[in-house]
């Protein structure tokens, strides 16, 4: 870190808290005196095209990206500070969050150009289905390993049935958009594929009770805002739910209230 620090000609801050998962991120201010962040983090496959899937986006609803380094298996992204920063999870109702991130989403879904550098959505679900099949023997003995295996059927077969591939966030929830100034509010930490625009609904819906409580109400909800098909929104909710229920066992529940 040293090093890009000296090349970029930063003077840094305190790392912010609490941190991430993946990477350190922290207030900075370059030489000319301009308010930037600097995320360094090891790289790991979800997130290898964020410096690239940023440029696309060009500041449209997401942090700006000055410049991006990665050397062996670190990468170190200067981007743009979101003032005053305050994540959308902590700054407005359940509800309200829906319509900002239906927002945000519409904005982003474009059809990146020939010969992007993005991986298909496809591959990822593939990825993680294979996955899937080491982990459904840890699951708890009373999970329906036939309704399971459906899910994941579907996991990888959903990707391949879109004819309006654009680009996506894939990791979208109220933690990842954050309040600014250019605009009310800004994407961070996307983690880009290109697919199903449908799919990019799940990530939030993750990430709330209501998912519990009455998951197809949810779903439903969230097509509206976003202009998809419920019924296929539906299937991608129960698909990635199943596909998570081996560790994640709330989720087993809520596949099976949505199983078609």
């Amino acid at each position: 870190m040293p090093a890009v620090v000296a090349r970029w000609e930063l003077n840094v801050g305190e790392a912010y808290e609490p941190g991430g998962q993946c990477s350190w991120v922290a207030p900075a201010t370059t030489a000319a005196g301009d308010p930037v962040v600097l995320k360094v983090g090891f790289r790991h496959a979800e997130a290898e095209h964020e410096a690239e899937g940023l440029r696309f986006w060009a500041g449209d609803g997401a942090v700006r990206v000055y410049a991006d380094e990665k050397s062996g298996d670190t990468s170190a992204l200067l981007l743009e500070r979101a003032e005053p920063g305050t994540p959308l999870a902590r700054s407005l109702p359940p509800l309200e969050q829906d319509v900002v991130l239906a927002g945000l989403l519409r904005r982003l879904w474009r059809r990146p150009p020939d010969g992007h550098p993005f991986r298909s959505l496809a591959s990822m679900c593939e990825f993680w289905a294979r996955d899937f099949d080491q982990r459904v023997e840890s699951a708890p003995p009373a999970f329906d390993r036939g309704l399971l295996g459906e899910g994941v059927t579907l996991y990888r077969e959903l990707p391949l049935g879109s004819d309006d591939d654009v680009l996506l966030c894939t990791d979208l929830h109220p933690e990842n958009i954050v309040a600014a100034q250019r605009e009310p509010w800004l994407v961070i930490d996307p983690k880009p594929y290109v697919g199903d625009r449908t799919y990019d609904a799940t990530q939030h819906m993750f990430n709330m009770d209501r998912l519990m409580d009455d998951p197809g109400a949810l779903s439903d909800r969230m097509a509206g805002l976003l202009d998809l098909d419920p019924g296929r929104l539906r299937l991608w909710l129960f698909a990635r739910c199943a596909q998570e229920a081996p560790e994640w066992h709330d989720l087993y529940d809520v596949a099976v209230k949505l199983a078609p």
